[in-house]
């Protein structure tokens, strides 16, 4: 017997794994269209994921229109101009950081477009405001090449793990180390394997969607909704001045204090949003050409400027709740 929650199906048998929490949270900051600018610092910083990318000032983003808003919509992109010669310094993008940082909360984005295409590495995800290397990284989006689902993970300092399995989520785990330090920094990360439109062009393909994340102590939860996912909670779509996690259903990936003492691991944390390309994961030989993409990724990226008109991140709203 399988019964519908939130998003995808989960088999009645699972639901005797751990317990899920759920809280009421009041709206804090509500981030839209030009409240980006001021909400957000643009990081001109060599890629930390040693990508094929210049991120850009926001003066230089907004002069070569890599960044715009009106009223309800902010849209932040990759060049889509350019042919770079062979070694050169990377096709210009953008990253940035909210300028406030957060501790227990949940973050809810309504995004109706995310970059797509061979070469790209797109991510969201909250990082340690102190830039400490164990304090802690949550990607809530993030992914190459088109490839689905989604991957949700988190990245810590020593001795934080998650279970295998038994965990009330719609996702599958496919790591359980959370050890930066570890496996090449792959982290401990959870697929959101109930739907493949949660992850480039079949999300931008269904009008994009809901992606929200709640941070405790006790578990960090992460959840996904499509446009029209009648399921989708309407507190969390409409931006409402409260909402109530405890009627969202079964979250896409589920990370419990289990195994883990999140409280220790995970600082004060900063939005980041980017595009970066190739680098170690979107460029790795094996994962570029079993992706479908062609030639080199470096090579592809450099030549083909027009392949990334799609390469964008669209935003409605942004809104955070403590």
């Amino acid at each position: 017997m399988v019964f519908k929650l939130a998003t995808g199906f989960i088999a009645l048998s699972s639901l005797a794994g751990s317990v899920l929490g759920g809280a009421t949270y009041t709206l804090k900051d509500s981030i839209v269209g030009t409240d980006f600018y001021n909400a957000f610092t643009f990081e001109a910083i060599p890629d930390p994921s040693n990508g094929d990318v210049t991120y850009v000032d926001m003066a230089t983003a907004q002069r070569l229109n890599l960044t715009y808003a009106t009223s309800d919509t902010f849209i932040m992109r990759a060049d889509d101009t350019t042919v770079i010669a062979s070694g050169g310094a990377g096709r210009k993008s953008v990253r940035i950081q909210s300028n406030n940082a957060y501790t227990t909360h949940v973050v809810v984005f309504d995004m109706p477009h995310m970059p797509q295409g061979c070469g790209t590495w797109p991510a969201i995800r909250e990082s340690s405001a102190s830039n400490s290397t164990t304090g802690g990284k949550v990607d809530i989006i993030e992914g190459v090449n088109d490839i689905v689902p989604n991957l949700s993970t988190l990245h810590t300092g020593a001795n934080c793990s998650i279970p295998a399995n038994g965990v009330n989520q719609l996702g599958t785990t496919v790591g359980t180390d959370c050890d930066m330090n570890h496996n090449s920094n792959s982290g401990c990360g959870v697929q959101l394997t109930e739907d493949d439109n949660s992850f480039g062009p079949g999300f931008n393909d269904v009008g994009g969607g809901w992606y929200a994340m709640e941070r405790t102590n006790d578990y960090i939860s992460i959840w996904f909704w499509e446009r029209s996912d009648p399921f989708a909670p309407t507190d969390a779509t409409t931006g409402a001045s409260s909402i109530d996690t405890s009627n969202w259903g079964t979250p896409a990936a589920y990370f419990p204090n289990t195994d883990c003492d999140l409280a220790t691991h995970f600082d004060a944390s900063n939005i980041i949003i980017n595009l970066t390309f190739c680098g170690g994961w979107a460029g790795d030989s094996t994962v570029y050409t079993g992706s479908g993409c062609p030639s080199t990724c470096s090579d592809y990226v450099n030549a083909n400027p027009k392949a990334f008109t799609d390469a964008y991140f669209q935003f409605t709203s942004i809104n955070i709740y403590e």
